[in-house]
């Protein structure tokens, strides 16, 4: 029987080294900069917590190290309502870490090393079969070893879970993989990747989309940074404008939004609303410094819709 409502989170965790910077230092400068922070991140983990917080119910398949920012991650992830149950502690191997540099514009360069991460295998998402059979959703990106996102999204297939592939960081997929995916949420690089089509407006956005539905993918939502999203469904598409807001730092505004979209949907809201409210989120996030931590709560995201109004 469905736990009508449940969703399964696959994918990453890492602690992020964030430090700013007036501007990118060129190879071989030494740049000064200030406000260094460690936060929790990786795409995985930033996607569960914006659901989480967000009012979905969530289980989280993941590897942490046995390391201190394994364990400080997990009792992180439960005061954020994720069952972390399906997250394992890969012995000898250090929990997954990213480098990220944000220049004055906000934009950020990042490096990471996958550490625990690369240790989930489709054995362990075998291990986690009835729980994804038993989901109503499982969202996934490519943080995670390609083989697994396929086991994945395979069992959920079988058993009618829908399938939100965020397809981040880019890269090619095997047509055999987007075949299952009921859900894409690809920005405009990722988009290029997938189709060949690059997407520069409205009009390149539709034919990239129709790319992805001829592949078998019914739902595609392409962000479009600033301007929203290009939302369609099985062909009809039309986009959706997201909230000005003065950004401070970008870094999860793309999981906050798939996080929260997913969410909405699995709260049965029609998806131009579920999309509305996903916006709201992610406009939160990107006032904010950081990865997790700037990710909004339900009441502040009802309240900043409230105040659309």
């Amino acid at each position: 029987m469905k736990n009508a409502g449940n969703l399964v989170v696959l994918g990453s965790i890492n602690a992020d080294h964030i430090l700013n910077l007036t501007a990118f230092p060129a190879p071989g400068e030494t740049v000064t900069g200030n406000q260094y922070q460690v936060a929790f991140g990786g795409k995985g983990a930033n996607q569960a917590v914006a659901a989480g917080r967000s009012g979905a119910r969530i289980a989280f398949i993941a590897c942490t190290g046995d390391d201190d920012t394994g364990e400080r991650i997990r009792a992180q992830l439960v005061s954020d309502n994720i069952d972390v149950e399906p997250v394992s502690t890969i012995a000898g191997e250090c929990t997954g870490v990213a480098l990220i540099f944000v220049n004055g514009e906000g934009e950020n360069v990042i490096g990471i090393h996958a550490g625990a991460n690369a240790a989930l295998s489709p054995a362990l998402v075998e291990a986690q079969r009835e729980r994804i059979a038993q989901a109503s959703a499982l969202l996934m990106q490519l943080e995670s070893p390609i083989e697994s996102v396929l086991a994945a999204a395979k069992i959920a297939h079988q058993h009618q879970t829908t399938v939100a592939l965020n397809p981040a960081p880019a890269r090619e997929l095997p047509d055999e993989l987007l075949a299952l995916v009921d859900i894409i949420t690809p920005n405009e690089t990722e988009a290029e990747k997938l189709t060949g089509i690059r997407v520069e407006n409205d009009d390149d956005a539709a034919k990239a989309a129709q790319a992805l539905h001829d592949k078998g993918i019914k739902t595609v939502i392409i962000t479009l940074g600033s301007r929203g999203v290009w939302a369609s469904v099985e062909g009809k598409g039309q986009r959706v404008p997201g909230f000005r807001v003065n950004a401070v730092d970008t870094i999860a505004a793309g999981d906050t939004f798939n996080g929260a979209l997913i969410t909405a949907l699995l709260e049965q809201k029609p998806l131009a609303e579920a999309i509305r409210f996903a916006h709201a989120a992610a406009a939160i996030a990107v006032t904010r410094k950081g990865a997790q931590p700037s990710v909004p709560w339900r009441e502040e995201i009802d309240q900043f819709l409230h105040q659309q109004e």
